[in-house]
């Protein structure tokens, strides 16, 4: 049966290449793993022991390590998991010993608009079903995790409420005095459920939890969603995990998950997630599962243990950074490569010509409605103004010191002229450049970019931090907005103001990364704002401060913790064949 993206769906791809996919046990053989390196879940899906496999391999050759991440990208997305599927796949047909990192899906966006994160096409991680559906449980365990921290505090409040000193010392527990409106946490939830953003909970009475304002975010923009991506082993997550900073007391002490004896039984949901899930490729070569998307929101990053495992286990270790260079490989570069000590040899830029129209001035783009002829038919116009954005992108990648790969990811409605303006463009900013058909063809059709990879690798490099940490944490935020935004300036709120007062008096708080929150749809803070915007200052409204994993988090503008779901859902086309049991349509 031919495999025919132009007229099938992906899960229907999915589904027949499934038919011919390796065991686990035969992929992982061919990776280099043992037997004793796996935790099986069935015949398709393995956890990998890292921690065996991390010592067995300690001190062999590190791969040669990949980074991909995009130009800012339409709603509808340009195609990062599919390339750096179809990037392994085209090293693969190449000869290399290869493997990828991908994040594991949400299923806020699985079930919403974007749909799964599985790539698309011909460039696909499978089987599609469990890993669009919680794969081996990770968010699940977050979810519960998180959720458990919020448990034990409300109790604590509460009890704290009913009882007096001496009551509470009968029952082994000192007054916290916890401040209801200084929790820091919310309650998660793997949806875009707008409806919980806030909550008023504790309703009833003096047995039904303490009343409080409350709300949800979604899972993967949980704090032990970051702390389970930049963890090195099961001993600095659970360190991690008690420093946790779930409210501050009414005389403004920090309350950890230790202090409310809580940090273990989290850390207990943990155990198995983290280590990272082994997957394959249509091609049948390895891809590793772990962490999870949302960069605009959270840090977006495979995990640092997955990219241990793969650049221990072959020559090219490809991995995916969410969302744009601006905040997805800014914080690859600044968050994640400082926690894995590993350096990227180059950094793929995935590029549509879709997006670049729009950069260029292109009607708007909407999910769930047909584009508009601006993007089916020649505009080479369009596509050079827009390339003002893939610049910016490309000038970013180059202040790291490595060099970046323009990867224009193909489509059937993309016209000679149009590539040649993106190549123009890119090579003239300083940039390889490589057109890629992975979707349409797999490896066969990311050969072109396979090669551009290896050539760029090849290229000597001068990695380095944008900033130090001594640099103070406000002086951090204003050159991240500068350099990597193209902001004039920051302006920050007094709350945000009052926090960074707070953090650069606490010698902890203070050597932190500095993650940032902002829109994926802009390179500023405004989503409506396309191309290249100049002349803007970028509004710094909080600060969060994430202490288990070592994050200093600045909201800018309006963006929300918890994405809302849209009127045209990917829910209502999934279902599933009763005679089979078969999942259809997913994408």
């Amino acid at each position: 049966m031919k495999l025919d993206p132009t007229v099938m769906k992906d899960w229907q791809i999915a589904k027949a290449a499934e038919e011919k996919m390796l065991s686990i046990a035969q992929l992982a053989e061919n990776l280099g793993l043992r037997e004793d390196e796996l935790i099986y879940y069935g015949k398709n899906l393995a956890k990998v022991d890292y921690r065996k496999v991390l010592d067995r391999t300690e001190g062999q050759k590190k791969a040669r390590y990949i980074d991909v991440t995009a130009i800012t990208p339409t709603p509808l997305g340009e195609g990062k998991t599919t390339t750096t599927i179809g990037l392994v796949d085209g090293l693969g047909r190449l000869g290399k010993s290869v493997a990828g990192a991908i994040r594991q899906p949400s299923g806020g966006p699985t079930f919403n608009i974007k749909g799964s994160a599985a790539g698309g096409g011909l460039a696909q991680c499978i089987p599609l079903t469990p890993f669009s559906l919680g794969l081996t449980g990770d968010i699940d365990k977050i979810t519960n995790a998180h959720n458990l921290c919020m448990v034990a505090l409300n109790a604590r409040m509460q009890h704290e409420n009913n009882y007096d000193d001496e009551k509470l010392a009968q029952r082994n527990l000192k007054r916290l005095d916890i401040d209801p409106q200084k929790v820091q946490l919310k309650w998660v939830i793997d949806f875009c459920a707008q409806g919980l953003r806030n909550i008023r909970m504790g309703i009833g009475g003096k047995m039904d939890g303490f009343e409080m304002d409350s709300g949800f975010a979604i899972s993967v923009s949980s704090e032990i969603m970051a702390i389970l991506a930049v963890a090195r082993d099961l001993k600095d997550l659970r360190e991690r995990i008690g420093k946790i900073v779930a409210a501050y007391s009414k005389s403004g002490e920090e309350i950890t998950t230790e202090d409310l004896e809580v940090a273990g039984a989290m850390t207990a949901w943990l155990v198995e997630a983290i280590n990272p899930t082994l997957m394959q490729t249509m091609e049948k070569n390895p891809v590793f599962v772990h962490a999870g998307p949302f960069a605009n929101i959270a840090i977006g990053q495979s995990s640092v243990i997955a990219d241990r495992l793969g650049s221990n286990l072959v020559d090219f270790h490809v991995t995916e950074s969410g969302f744009g260079a601006d905040i997805g490989f800014e914080k690859f570069w600044n968050i994640k490569c400082r926690y894995s000590g590993l350096k990227p040899d180059a950094v793929v830029l995935v590029a549509t010509v879709r997006a670049l129209k729009m950069h260029g001035g292109g009607p708007e783009v909407k999910p769930g409605k047909p584009l508009p002829k601006e993007y089916t038919e020649q505009n080479v116009e369009l596509v050079e103004k827009g390339c003002s954005n893939l610049k910016a992108h490309i000038e970013t990648v180059i202040k790291s010191g490595v060099t970046p790969v323009v990867c224009i990811n193909s489509f059937h409605t993309d016209t000679p002229a149009e590539i040649e303006a993106i190549r123009t463009a890119a090579e003239a900013a300083g940039a390889y450049c490589a057109v890629s058909e992975h979707w349409l063809k797999g490896g066969e059709g990311a050969e072109e970019l396979a090669e551009t990879v290896i050539r760029a690798a090849d290229e000597p490099s001068d990695f380095k931090f944008l900033y130090d940490f001594d640099m103070p944490v406000k002086k951090r935020i204003e050159l991240i907005a500068k350099e990597v935004y193209g902001a004039d300036g920051v302006e920050f709120a007094p709350e945000a103001e009052e926090r960074i007062q707070q953090i650069e008096q606490d010698p902890d708080s203070s050597k932190m990364a500095t993650c940032m929150v902002k829109t994926h749809l802009s390179l500023s803070h405004d989503p409506a704002i396309k191309g290249r915007p100049e002349g803007f200052t970028l509004p710094v409204r909080d600060i969060m401060v994430y202490k288990g994993a070592g994050l200093i988090v600045p909201i800018a503008g309006t963006i929300k913790l918890m994405p809302g779901t849209g009127s045209d859902p990917a829910f209502r086309r999934i279902d599933v064949d009763t005679q089979t049991g078969k999942v259809e349509g997913l994408f």
